[in-house]
Protein backbone atom coordinates (compact mmCIF):
# COMPACT_ATOMS: atom_id res chain seq x y z
CA UNK A 1 0.00 0.00 0.00
CA UNK A 2 1.31 3.50 -1.45
CA UNK A 3 0.55 5.92 1.43
CA UNK A 4 0.91 9.94 0.14
CA UNK A 5 0.29 13.58 1.39
CA UNK A 6 -1.18 16.03 -1.25
CA UNK A 7 -2.09 19.62 -0.06
CA UNK A 8 -5.92 20.66 -0.99
CA UNK A 9 -4.00 22.84 -4.10
CA UNK A 10 -1.95 19.82 -5.34
CA UNK A 11 -4.98 17.48 -5.44
CA UNK A 12 -7.57 19.62 -6.96
CA UNK A 13 -4.41 20.36 -9.82
CA UNK A 14 -4.75 16.39 -10.01
CA UNK A 15 -8.81 15.83 -10.19
CA UNK A 16 -8.66 18.67 -12.74
CA UNK A 17 -6.07 17.25 -15.21
CA UNK A 18 -7.41 14.11 -14.90
CA UNK A 19 -4.94 12.29 -13.26
CA UNK A 20 -6.37 11.08 -10.35
CA UNK A 21 -4.60 7.54 -9.12
CA UNK A 22 -6.79 4.12 -9.45
CA UNK A 23 -7.36 1.85 -6.55
CA UNK A 24 -7.31 4.54 -4.49
CA UNK A 25 -8.94 5.67 -0.85
CA UNK A 26 -8.85 9.16 0.07
CA UNK A 27 -8.63 10.57 3.50
CA UNK A 28 -9.38 14.32 3.55
CA UNK A 29 -9.05 16.84 6.46
CA UNK A 30 -10.98 20.40 6.04
CA UNK A 31 -10.69 22.78 8.50
CA UNK A 32 -14.39 23.35 10.71
CA UNK A 33 -13.28 26.89 11.42
CA UNK A 34 -12.46 27.63 8.05
CA UNK A 35 -16.34 27.54 7.14
CA UNK A 36 -17.37 29.97 9.81
CA UNK A 37 -15.23 32.38 8.58
CA UNK A 38 -15.42 32.44 4.77
CA UNK A 39 -18.81 31.29 3.54
CA UNK A 40 -17.61 30.13 0.45
CA UNK A 41 -15.54 27.33 2.01
CA UNK A 42 -16.24 23.93 1.24
CA UNK A 43 -14.43 20.35 1.52
CA UNK A 44 -12.19 18.96 -1.51
CA UNK A 45 -14.84 17.38 -4.23
CA UNK A 46 -13.78 14.44 -5.28
CA UNK A 47 -16.39 13.07 -7.21
CA UNK A 48 -15.15 13.15 -10.55
CA UNK A 49 -12.17 11.07 -9.18
CA UNK A 50 -12.99 8.61 -6.53
CA UNK A 51 -15.78 7.95 -4.70
CA UNK A 52 -14.01 5.83 -1.45
CA UNK A 53 -13.33 9.16 0.55
CA UNK A 54 -13.27 9.97 4.47
CA UNK A 55 -13.57 13.21 5.26
CA UNK A 56 -12.55 14.60 8.36
CA UNK A 57 -13.30 17.98 9.90
CA UNK A 58 -10.77 18.70 12.80
CA UNK A 59 -8.54 21.42 13.50
CA UNK A 60 -5.30 21.55 13.21
CA UNK A 61 -4.65 21.90 16.95
CA UNK A 62 -1.40 20.90 19.13
CA UNK A 63 -1.55 19.24 22.47
CA UNK A 64 -1.25 22.52 24.27
CA UNK A 65 -3.69 24.50 22.81
CA UNK A 66 -6.42 21.80 22.85
CA UNK A 67 -8.00 23.04 26.11
CA UNK A 68 -7.80 26.84 24.39
CA UNK A 69 -10.33 25.25 22.24
CA UNK A 70 -12.29 23.60 24.64
CA UNK A 71 -10.97 19.99 24.05
CA UNK A 72 -8.81 17.13 26.09
CA UNK A 73 -7.13 14.86 24.45
CA UNK A 74 -10.01 12.44 24.43
CA UNK A 75 -12.29 14.72 23.34
CA UNK A 76 -10.59 15.85 20.48
CA UNK A 77 -10.99 13.90 17.03
CA UNK A 78 -13.97 11.55 17.88
CA UNK A 79 -13.73 10.35 14.44
CA UNK A 80 -10.11 8.61 14.70
CA UNK A 81 -11.90 5.32 15.90
CA UNK A 82 -14.15 5.17 12.59
CA UNK A 83 -10.93 6.67 10.45
CA UNK A 84 -9.05 3.49 11.85
CA UNK A 85 -12.10 1.31 10.61
CA UNK A 86 -12.03 3.06 7.14
CA UNK A 87 -8.01 2.86 7.11
CA UNK A 88 -7.69 -1.03 8.12
CA UNK A 89 -10.54 -1.56 5.09
CA UNK A 90 -7.97 0.38 2.46
CA UNK A 91 -5.66 -1.96 3.84
CA UNK A 92 -7.10 -5.04 3.44
CA UNK A 93 -8.74 -4.08 0.45
CA UNK A 94 -5.33 -3.77 -1.67
CA UNK A 95 -5.79 0.05 -1.84
CA UNK A 96 -3.37 3.21 -1.89
CA UNK A 97 -4.38 5.74 0.37
CA UNK A 98 -3.80 9.44 0.08
CA UNK A 99 -3.82 11.63 3.32
CA UNK A 100 -4.97 14.92 2.14
CA UNK A 101 -5.18 18.76 4.10
CA UNK A 102 -5.26 21.98 3.40
CA UNK A 103 -1.55 22.79 3.40
CA UNK A 104 -0.34 18.71 2.85
CA UNK A 105 2.25 19.10 5.86
CA UNK A 106 0.42 19.10 9.49
CA UNK A 107 -2.50 16.78 9.88
CA UNK A 108 -2.44 14.94 6.61
CA UNK A 109 1.45 13.82 7.57
CA UNK A 110 0.90 12.89 10.76
CA UNK A 111 -2.36 10.90 9.80
CA UNK A 112 0.45 9.45 6.99
CA UNK A 113 3.01 8.79 9.95
CA UNK A 114 0.22 6.49 11.79
CA UNK A 115 -0.76 4.50 8.81
CA UNK A 116 3.04 4.03 7.91
CA UNK A 117 4.04 2.94 11.31
CA UNK A 118 1.29 0.84 12.29
CA UNK A 119 1.92 -1.35 8.95
CA UNK A 120 5.17 -0.98 8.00
CA UNK A 121 7.30 0.58 11.00
CA UNK A 122 8.04 3.27 9.17
CA UNK A 123 6.19 6.50 10.37
CA UNK A 124 9.06 8.12 11.34
CA UNK A 125 10.35 8.33 7.29
CA UNK A 126 7.47 11.25 7.48
CA UNK A 127 8.60 13.11 10.88
CA UNK A 128 12.44 13.30 9.00
CA UNK A 129 11.04 14.86 5.87
CA UNK A 130 11.17 18.83 6.19
CA UNK A 131 8.79 19.20 3.92
CA UNK A 132 6.21 18.04 6.58
CA UNK A 133 5.47 18.93 9.92
CA UNK A 134 3.17 16.37 11.05
CA UNK A 135 0.52 17.26 13.78
CA UNK A 136 1.02 14.76 16.98
CA UNK A 137 -2.32 14.71 18.35
CA UNK A 138 -3.69 13.48 14.95
CA UNK A 139 -1.36 11.23 14.31
CA UNK A 140 -1.19 9.65 17.89
CA UNK A 141 -4.93 9.56 18.00
CA UNK A 142 -5.23 7.73 14.49
CA UNK A 143 -2.41 5.34 15.68
CA UNK A 144 -3.80 4.74 18.89
CA UNK A 145 -6.89 3.65 16.80
CA UNK A 146 -5.22 1.43 14.66
CA UNK A 147 -3.50 -0.40 17.33
CA UNK A 148 -6.57 -0.82 19.52
CA UNK A 149 -8.72 -2.08 16.59
CA UNK A 150 -5.75 -4.51 15.86
CA UNK A 151 -5.99 -5.95 19.25
CA UNK A 152 -9.86 -6.51 19.60
CA UNK A 153 -9.35 -8.18 16.06
CA UNK A 154 -6.51 -10.76 18.05
CA UNK A 155 -9.22 -10.88 21.19
CA UNK A 156 -11.97 -12.06 18.84
CA UNK A 157 -9.66 -14.60 17.28
CA UNK A 158 -8.63 -15.83 20.31
CA UNK A 159 -12.18 -16.40 22.05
Amino acid sequence: MNVTVYSREAIERIIAEGSFPDNTAVISFCDPVLKHIDKSYSRVDYSSACNDIFYCEVDDLDLDYLPEKGYTYDSFFPEAVELAKYINKAYCDGKDIICQCEYGQSRSAGCAAAILEHFYHTGISVFANYDYYPNQVVYHKIYDALEELKQLRKQTLIR
